[in-house]
């Protein structure tokens, strides 16, 4: 049964199926578990990230594309419903309108420009997306009327998700029954079925070609198989779950602007992630996210915690300064890679084969 779900693509790693165990239960219960806005919130944005990033995994791990315009999809997601909420009220029908325009516009963008794109080299490829992506970005900010240009636009949700719809009076597990649970679990049931939308679709003869293309696509090309539409459908499907991605990020932060969904620190964010997680898993996107964002999110309490500890000694104090978080987070990545070189789940997986062997 349970192969059947992971569409036969099992962790093939005793620990790192134990690790993606620890996690996705971590997740389901993080509201019990780690009580508090902060923690809730983190998780919430882990979620959103594993959709964003396994979606991106589709179009870099797996079919070998590098795009830099995968943000500007989640953007469209987010300012989807943002849009549609503003102008519609807090309804779910304004939230269908918001998701379904948001996939239509990405799904245009994406064959456009897959079909003028794909077929010149990689490199430039990549400067087309980022330019493409730079473009939107300008005009987010500057469509004042539709977008709130850079205050971004801050919106309402049907009144069962906000935070103030309470299902029961006494609290459960010390937990209140509120809209911001049902909203957190809304997240983790769409993020669930999105990855293994993902999952399916990779381990289907459509992602072995997708492989293939990857690996050799002048071969891919002489067996037969056309390799500029399969990586238009790659990048169309690629972009339509980033744009799911954005519409669960603007579903949970009731706001949505330029620096919240389109920023090129996001881009970077999704970078590093799929190389610590590990690059043509897709389980990567569990790993690589809950240890990013963990990091990004609670390093500076940690520093925190170290500076004043070593209060004694002003130079190490100095050193453990909250304010020196990017340097220890770029430190942490640098280790990452050095001893993690296909990433966390590519290193589980080697180690499980080398035990085997």
């Amino acid at each position: 049964m349970l192969n059947r779900i992971l569409s036969n693509d099992l962790p093939r790693s005793r620990w790192l199926a134990v690790l993606l165990a620890v996690l996705v239960l971590g997740l389901a219960f993080t509201p019990f578990v780690f009580p508090g806005v902060k923690a809730l919130n983190v998780a919430a944005k882990v979620l959103v990230f594993i959709v964003l990033v396994a979606s991106f995994d589709l179009l870099l791990g797996y079919t070998g594309i590098v795009s830099f315009a995968h943000t500007m999809f989640f953007g469209i997601g987010a300012y989807g419903i943002a849009i549609a909420t503003t102008r519609l009220g807090a309804t779910w029908e304004a939230l269908a309108v918001g998701v379904v325009a948001a996939l239509v516009l990405s799904l245009l963008l994406a064959w456009l420009i897959g079909l003028f794109s794909l077929r010149v080299r990689a490199i430039f490829f990549a400067m087309i997306t980022l330019a493409v992506a730079s473009a939107f970005l300008t005009l987010a900010s500057q469509l004042h009327e539709f977008t709130g240009g850079e205050d971004g636009l801050s919106f309402k949700v049907p009144a069962i998700l906000s935070p103030s719809y309470e299902f029961s009076e006494e609290p459960f597990l010390g937990v209140m029954l509120d809209g911001r649970l049902l909203s957190y679990y809304v997240l983790f049931v769409t993020a669930t079925v999105l990855f293994l939308a993902l999952l399916r679709i990779v381990n289907s003869p459509f992602g072995r070609v997708l492989q293939a293309i990857r690996e050799n696509e002048f071969r891919a090309e002489a067996i037969g198989y056309r390799v500029v539409v399969y990586r238009t459908i790659s990048s169309i499907l690629s972009a339509l779950f980033a744009t799911l991605a954005g519409a669960m990020l603007a579903l949970w932060l009731r706001y949505n602007g330029p620096d919240t969904s389109l920023s090129f620190e996001i881009m970077m964010d999704v970078l590093l992630i799929v190389v610590i997680g590990g690059m043509g898993t897709l389980y990567g996107a569990i790993v690589g996210a809950v240890l990013f964002l963990i990091a990004q999110s609670y390093l500076q309490d940690l520093l925190r915690i170290g500076s004043e500890a070593a209060s004694s000694l002003p130079w190490l104090s100095s050193l453990l300064s909250p304010d020196r978080w990017l340097l220890w987070l770029g430190l942490l990545f640098v280790l990452s890679v050095y001893y993690f070189p296909t990433g966390v789940v590519g290193r589980l997986r080697a180690a499980a084969l080398g035990d085997k062997a």
